[in-house]
């Protein structure tokens, strides 16, 4: 089991997931940004916008992709 926060995955809080493998971290995370926009949370909203962003540009949202996944699996289970 990993973990890494929502900073980690590009949102804007410290809540932790814990997940075996990089797709159920990003469900995760997708779960709970959801949430936080239902809930007008700004911060979270913002981190959504940024991520909109970066998805208009298909060589920069691969690059993110890669480096975050790099990063899930240079974790240690714990």
């Amino acid at each position: 089991m990993k973990t890494m926060t929502c900073k980690d995955l590009a949102g804007a809080c410290d809540v932790e997931f814990r997940a075996e493998s990089f797709d159920e971290m990003a469900e995760m995370s997708k779960k709970h940004a959801m949430e936080m926009l239902e809930q007008g949370d700004q911060a979270h909203i913002e981190a959504m916008e940024r991520m909109k962003e970066l998805m208009s540009d298909p060589g920069a949202v691969k690059e993110w992709f890669e480096t975050v996944q790099k990063a899930f699996d240079s974790l240690s289970d714990n």
